[in-house]
């Protein structure tokens, strides 16, 4: 079966085990170590890591070495880029929308502030 990154990382455990190995690598015992469920369960979860290129499992004598592959995150970047130039684009015609608005909002308000009569100092009204 062929898995994807987006399926690798569509799982809160997996992505936490990402996370404990992008910066040292441990061995699976002390990952299997941080989670509450079956030492099977997260084996089932390192293979998925594995199949997708994310994790790379070395032997060192006994030991079994996990180190985190994340150049394969610029795929899931990649994709995530393309719709963040969308949401920038809609975000900014908001943003010019909004000033306008606003601009137009404190025109109509000056123009209906009261003013103060020169000889007694009274507002006058500006109708």
């Amino acid at each position: 079966m062929r898995r994807d990154v987006f399926q690798a990382i569509a799982d809160p455990t997996r992505r936490e085990i990402l996370n404990m190995t992008a910066y040292r690598s441990l061995n699976v015992n002390s990952v299997a170590e941080h989670f509450d469920v079956s030492r099977a369960a997260i084996y089932k979860h390192m293979k998925i890591l594995i199949e997708c290129g994310l994790i790379d499992v070395k032997q060192q004598g006994r030991e079994r070495y996990c180190e985190a592959k994340l150049e394969k995150l610029n795929e899931v970047s990649d994709w995530v880029g393309q719709y963040r130039k969308f949401w920038e684009t809609k975000l900014d015609s908001l943003e010019i929308y909004l000033a306008t608005l606003q601009a137009k909002t404190n025109t109509e308000t000056k123009t209906d502030l009261p003013t103060k009569n020169k000889k007694n100092g009274r507002k006058k009204s500006s109708r």
